[in-house]
């Protein structure tokens, strides 16, 4: 009985604000941020962003890729997500306005020039995927400021300059994607300290050092499950501590300046299932533990002055001159 009383009574509540929420305006600083972006971003965006309210008024609905939610006797947007429509320009500086954004989308577009420094104003940001652009200019360290971010996408861009440490400063980052940009110097260590972080690619890039130095930190990656460094200038060997990193699935190596021997420490990471090894400087011979590892699936090695005998893991396709039609 006190069940069916509560149940009734939450509905009479949904009933009784639900004029409320109809009745909400939308905030005057999201609506001028976004129809400033409405008129930069030109027609392919803007055909489906009719009237002045993103959020919607009357008759009119939200604008296409626009999510609000409902403060108090406001409205705010949340979310914006415009991407794959050609967008062609700088980065809309407006956009740092939306005080309230959780979600900030516009990948595969064609933005141009730097990410401003304002955008560490985003506070609650949580996901910031910018990908598949033409961004410039160095990665700004106010993203450091994104103390909710979990994911970052910034691949697939022209970004210069190193790697900021700044990024350390995101403690619930999970997900962080650097690669196809043009990234010089090192590797931060402090990204080590990132608690939460599961993958982290920067491959494609102009990145130097070593592996020794990007984990020096003791205790670093504790949840790393994906470490992708392949196509950089990285030298040394590959040292035994790297075997600390327990949760480790894949690690790619491949086309750097990298030798010395295969520490049999990596065979202990006990569900590493592709190691990437191929075009660096690795000799001696690969211990037998790794042809015994459970999780094991691919081991790639060519490219390399192993001992004669070694051999791969998994099936490599070599690409025979018949193939070369596929090519064109």
């Amino acid at each position: 009985m006190a069940l069916r009383f509560s149940l009734a009574a939450f509905s009479l509540i949904l009933l009784l604000s639900y004029p409320l929420l109809l009745n909400a305006k939308t905030l005057k600083r999201d609506m001028k941020a976004l129809n400033e972006i409405k008129a930069s971003l030109g027609w392919r965006v803007v055909y489906a962003w009719v009237g002045d309210d993103p959020c919607g008024d009357g008759d009119l609905p939200p604008w296409s890729g626009v999510t609000c939610s409902t403060q108090g006797d406001y409205r705010v947007v949340t979310e914006l997500e415009v991407y794959a429509v050609s967008i062609v320009g700088p980065f809309p500086t407006a956009v740092t306005n939306l005080l309230d954004l959780t979600r900030l989308d516009l990948h595969n577009n064609k933005l141009t020039g730097p990410i401003p420094p304002q955008i560490g104003r985003l506070k609650r940001l949580k996901m910031l995927n910018l990908r598949w652009n033409k961004l410039q200019d160095v990665i700004p360290p106010e993203i450091g400021e994104l103390k909710s971010l979990t994911h970052l996408h910034l691949s697939f861009n022209s970004f210069k300059g190193e790697i900021p440490k700044e990024l350390a400063n995101l403690p619930e980052l999970r997900y962080l994607y650097l690669q196809e940009n043009r990234l010089i110097g090192r590797i931060p260590a402090e990204l080590g300290t990132l608690q939460n972080l599961r993958h982290l690619d920067v491959g494609n890039n102009h990145l130097v050092g070593t592996i020794r130095e990007l984990i020096r930190i003791e205790g670093c990656f504790p949840a790393l499950r994906n470490l992708y460094l392949n196509n950089n200038y990285l030298t040394g060997g590959i040292p035994a501590q790297l075997a600390n990193l327990t949760k480790l699935e894949i690690l790619y190596l491949s086309y750097n300046k990298m030798s010395g021997i295969v520490p049999l420490g990596l065979s202990h990471i006990p569900r590493l299932t592709y190691l990437y090894l191929d075009h660096n400087q690795f000799s001696g011979r690969i211990p037998d533990a790794f042809y015994k590892h459970p999780f094991l699936k691919d081991m790639y090695i060519e490219g390399n002055a192993f001992r004669p005998g070694v051999k791969p893991i998994g099936i490599h396709k070599v690409l025979e001159l018949t193939d070369t039609e596929f090519l064109v």
